[in-house]
């Protein structure tokens, strides 16, 4: 295993035994951020996440949300600022999160670990800006 994947496995690790499960992301990227991940790029509904590191990036495909030929859902803001509400609650799994915000037309995220925002892309360029607090 190379050393950018070592340590990409072992600031997520980190990350997720100190993320609380209410309002916890922030927890999850300051770790990350401390870590030396400067963004998460994610793709759905493929699933794909690329880890932007000081030293280089690093892959990883998880489990798709969908398979065959589908339209691509419409892009809904509100369903959207739903869903992310719901995640910081803690009622759902990341796996839910995704496949709700793939429903409220997101096709593409950026995590920015240095700015500390998310912004969510519709396949027709729409976006939506969520910041988040330091910790």
């Amino acid at each position: 295993m190379s050393s950018l994947i070592t340590k990409l496995t072992e600031a997520q690790n980190y990350a997720m035994s100190i993320k609380p499960k209410v309002g916890g992301f922030p927890h999850l990227a300051n770790a990350l951020f401390k870590s030396g991940i400067l963004l998460n790029r994610w793709q759905l509904p493929s699933c794909q996440s690329i880890y932007f590191m000081e030293e280089g990036q690093v892959v990883q495909q998880g489990p798709t949300l969908v398979t065959g030929t589908l339209e691509v859902p419409k892009f809904d803001r509100e369903a959207l600022i739903k869903s992310i509400r719901i995640d910081q609650l803690g009622e759902s799994t990341f796996f839910e999160f995704l496949q709700n915000i793939w429903n409220a037309g997101v096709v593409s995220y950026d995590a920015d670990f240095v700015k500390r925002h998310v912004i969510y892309f519709g396949v027709k360029g729409e976006s939506y800006l969520e910041e988040y607090p330091a910790v």
